[in-house]
């Protein structure tokens, strides 16, 4: 047996069912989006890498980004992310827009990661940010949208939650137990990891890089502070802000949310499964300084962005995944015979005149091989039109769900298989 070329390591298959889903899925994102007034984009495939060195964090651009050389010898990134992207966007046209911009997209993307349960090196992701809105209240509406998708998609309180942070609170509180600003990354990248390390593992990490014994434990006792989001007057708004719109009991404080990112200033948040050994299926936060990185003149965003392999994980486990008919056409066109084939297409053809959408057996065939095929294939109806019926103007609807049949008119067939529900 020849053997079949096996696709790239950690790229996807997007066969009927699984496309199916896809759109789905973009559907609920669309339509939660365009509920808070998000308006749609999308960026290039390829940028420069450049774009990604100077904010997105070594490990991304080094490790996880896939990386060329063009025929002109600039380095070539598959975009790994689209905030940076985003933030160029703005750059180019900051005059022209009105503020605050409120974008939304759903696209492709790459990291060269290790493939496993909810992770891939090809997913799609849904990017929703506002460009130019200072306040906290931006931050509340990101919050909001997230929490009304999460329930939108039947993910409840109980199931999920969205912990929040605030890199600035974060900051006054690492500077009350010394951590100096050269020191800061390194404790942030402790931070963000805890859960993702052993504890054994987790202090050996903190040692090899610098942190005494005496700070570690103050920052344990920082972190493990859960009142801690009381001392930030922005946190306290920004939940307060969240209830009133009826999201708050998705919220919670959680000083370990920290985020890996580098450009993350303000408020961050990621939704969690609540389970035990529940992982992270969303995250975001706020920015000051990517659009003016990239070339432009300052400006604040929040955003958030979520893929869709764990949240496809996340809503098999709770058994919320859709019943998806995939097949577009619920209704199959016989063909008996060279004689009648033609009129067999042009059945068909009126039928999707009236707004149905037809398959057509492409050959004449038994009726039995017909119907099998139907039924394989998903269709709720089949349409018979032989000699006979083609002679008298009439054509047999068969119902396959309630395995009953009738002869109509011609003129009558679309009416009747409306009648049907189809």
């Amino acid at each position: 047996m020849k053997e079949i070329v096996q696709k790239v390591k950690g790229m996807r298959d997007f066969y009927p069912a699984e496309m199916a889903f896809r759109t789905w899925l973009y559907h609920q994102i669309r339509c939660i989006s365009e509920q808070f007034g998000y308006q749609e984009y999308e960026a290039p495939i390829l940028e420069k890498l450049e774009l990604y060195a100077a904010k997105s964090g070594e490990e991304l651009v080094k490790e996880q980004a896939y990386v060329f050389s063009d025929r002109g010898g600039g380095e070539i990134a598959l975009r790994p992310e689209l905030t940076p992207s985003l933030a160029r966007m703005i750059a180019q046209r900051q005059n022209e827009l009105a503020y605050p911009v409120r974008w939304w997209s759903f696209g492709p993307f790459w990291r060269y990661e290790q493939p496993q349960k909810g992770r891939t090196r090809e997913f799609f992701q849904w990017n929703i940010d506002m460009i130019g809105a200072a306040g906290y209240q931006a931050d509340a509406e990101l919050l909001a949208v997230c929490a009304a998708f999460l329930n939108q998609i039947g993910l409840t309180p109980e199931m999920v939650q969205i912990k929040v942070n605030n890199r600035r609170l974060m900051d006054e509180q690492l500077l009350k137990i010394d951590v100096t600003a050269e020191l800061k990354p390194v404790v942030y990248r402790l931070i963000d990891r805890r859960d993702k390390l052993r504890p054994d593992a987790w202090r050996d990490f903190a040692i090899e890089n610098g942190i005494g014994t005496d700070m570690l434990e103050q920052l344990i006792a920082l972190l493990d502070n859960q009142e801690l989001w009381k001392e930030s007057e922005t946190l306290t708004t920004i939940f307060d802000l969240v209830d009133k719109m009826g999201y708050g009991e998705y919220l919670a404080f959680d000083s370990q949310v920290i985020r890996g990112l580098l450009y993350y200033t303000g408020t961050v948040f990621e939704v969690w499964d609540k389970a035990p050994g529940g992982r992270a299926v969303l995250g975001g936060g706020r920015y000051e300084n990517l659009v003016e990185d990239v070339g432009g003149d300052p400006l604040p965003g929040v955003g958030f962005a979520m893929g869709d392999v764990m949240i496809s994980v996340l809503l098999e486990k709770y058994g919320l995944l859709p019943t998806l008919n995939y097949q577009p056409a619920h209704v199959l066109v016989t063909c008996f015979d060279d004689q009648t084939l033609s009129d067999a297409y042009q059945l068909a053809a009126e039928i999707r005149r009236g707004g149905i959408n037809v398959i057509t057996y492409p050959e004449p065939a038994k009726l039995n091989k017909q119907l099998k095929f139907a039924n394989r294939v998903g269709a709720r109806a089949i349409l018979i039109a032989g000699p006979d019926e083609v002679a008298a103007g009439q054509v047999t609807i068969k119902d396959l769900l309630n395995r009953t049949q009738q002869t109509v008119s011609r003129a009558d067939c679309v009416r009747e298989l409306r009648a049907l529900g189809i």
